[in-house]
C-alpha cells in the first residue's frame, strides 16, 4: 500500500527544490492551482505552467506538455483529476524531476509502479503548499 515520504523528507525535497513545474496550472486567479502556486512562487520557487489551454501564468510563459519544457524541474506538481496521474506520471518519467507530487484530493494507485526506478519520489493527495508551511 502506497504511503507519503515522512515529514524530513518532505522537507529535504521542498528545501533542495528551486523549480516546479505545475500540470494543470489555470491562469484564473480564482482557481485553486493558480493561488497555491502563487503561494510557491511567493516563497521563492520558480513555477513554470503546464497547460496546453493556456500562454502564460503567473508572469511565466506556459507549456503545452511536460516534454516541451527545456529547463530543470525539481518538483512536478500536478493539478489534474486522478484518473489522469498515470499518464501524466508516464511523461514525468521522460524528463528528469526529484518528485512527482500530486494535489490534495488527487491519487492513483498506479503511479508508485509507474514512476518505479525513475528516481522520483511520489507524493500524492498531499497540498504541497500545506506541506510547505508545515515543514519549512
Amino acid at each position: 500500500m502506497f504511503k507519503n515520504p515522512e515529514k524530513e523528507r518532505l522537507r529535504k525535497i521542498l528545501n533542495t527544490s528551486e523549480t516546479i513545474a505545475v500540470v494543470g496550472l489555470s491562469d484564473k486567479p480564482y482557481r485553486t492551482s493558480y493561488q497555491i502556486s502563487q503561494a510557491m512562487q511567493q516563497a521563492g520557487y520558480k513555477v513554470i505552467p503546464v497547460n496546453p489551454q493556456i500562454s502564460e501564468a503567473l508572469g511565466e510563459k506556459a507549456y503545452a506538455s511536460l516534454s516541451d519544457v527545456k529547463e530543470k524541474v525539481d518538483i512536478i506538481n500536478v493539478f489534474r483529476r486522478s484518473a489522469f496521474l498515470p499518464g501524466v506520471a508516464e511523461e514525468a518519467k521522460r524528463i528528469e524531476a526529484n518528485a512527482f507530487w500530486a494535489q490534495q484530493g488527487v491519487y492513483h494507485e498506479d503511479v508508485p509502479a509507474i514512476l518505479e526506478g525513475s528516481g522520483m519520489e511520489v507524493i500524492m493527495n498531499n497540498c504541497i503548499k500545506v506541506t510547505h508551511a508545515l515543514v519549512k
